[in-house]
């Protein structure tokens, strides 16, 4: 299966995190991803799924739009949920790899990015 062509992935997590992201310049990823050995990123079409399998409900959260190219040397694409290919980084990610963030966090968001994404 081949990755996908896709130039920009999608980290969501609490704003406490992206805070510490921005202001020491790079991420290592949260809890879920120190724990698997590589940090979770998402295609705007796969992440309001992942948003709403382990982030409804939750306010507080930024999604980070990443620019691949700036992580490309770490970045594998596996399978994960439903055999689909995700972006999974073995390393740290720069906060000069965020293109942009988003605060007002809700599916209509990822509506939005998946949009984008197809155009």
């Amino acid at each position: 299966m081949a990755a996908p062509s896709v130039t920009k992935v999608f980290k969501i997590l609490p704003a406490s995190d992206f805070n510490t992201w921005k202001s020491s310049g790079t991420f290592s990823g949260a809890g879920i991803d120190i724990g698997d050995g590589f940090i979770h990123l998402s295609t705007a079409s796969q992440s309001g799924e992942t948003y709403k399998k382990w982030f409804s409900g939750q306010s507080g959260l930024v999604v980070a739009e990443v620019d691949l190219e700036k992580v490309e040397d770490t970045v594998k694409w596996e399978p994960s949920r439903g055999g689909d290919l995700f972006a999974h980084v073995y390393g740290k990610i720069p906060y000069s790899a965020v293109t942009r963030s988003f605060e007002d966090v809700n599916v209509k968001l990822f509506e939005q990015l998946e949009a984008e994404e197809r155009s």
